[in-house]
């Protein structure tokens, strides 16, 4: 969907053009599945870890002023300024995340494409990231979260897409909650509970 790879059939555009060209790789940033607990042994800075983020926009081999900025403020945002100099190995599964999380927001993106990022993530964690993602979508970056926790996705998806290997469902949360969309896509007798608050 972010243009990785090619669909089998049919077509994908990302801001107008097929989602395979690369020249849209500045636009998208990535959060990638398990990152609170896995790379605990890369040798390197959060602030390094988050400077990866400013790479699609380089020309040069140096990093420049706007490039330190971009990542000074993305690792405020995300309230780990602080750490900025520790090891990313020695942070905990929710600092880690949003280590990741500041590199997405690094690159400037205006996708970011997160895949389970809260695996691995303490409550506490999970619902400031979703707040984060929530503040960010209102300041008009798109968000697309790859989700299994069913719980999370009725919560905080303003859109969902059920897939498995084909779209069962695209539409707002409350309809998805009343339909057999979820058993439809993985069989056996699925059911949700939908609490109105």
């Amino acid at each position: 969907m972010i243009g990785l790879r090619r669909p089998d059939s049919g077509s994908v555009t990302l801001f107008g053009d097929p989602a395979h060209e690369s020249r849209h790789s500045g636009r998208i940033g990535f959060v990638p599945q398990d990152v609170a607990t896995t790379n605990g042994e890369m040798p390197i800075t959060v602030r390094e870890a988050v400077r990866m983020g400013r790479y699609p926009h380089k020309l040069a081999s140096r990093f420049t002023r706007a490039d330190r900025d971009a990542v000074d403020t993305a690792l405020q945002r995300v309230e780990i300024g602080d750490l900025a100099d520790r090891r990313i190995g020695r942070l905990s599964g929710g600092q880690r995340q949003r280590a990741f999380m500041a590199r997405a927001l690094a690159s400037k993106a205006d996708l970011l494409a997160l895949d389970e990022p809260t695996v691995g993530v303490d409550a506490e964690s999970r619902e400031a990231f979703y707040d984060l993602l929530h503040d960010l979508n209102r300041e008009g970056i798109t968000i697309v979260l790859i989700e299994h926790d069913i719980g999370v996705v009725t919560t905080h998806a303003s859109e969902i897409a059920c897939l498995n290997r084909e779209l069962f469902f695209h539409g707002d949360p409350e309809t998805f909650v009343e339909t057999d969309a979820l058993a439809d896509a993985y069989g056996g007798s699925q059911s949700l509970v939908h609490h109105h608050h």
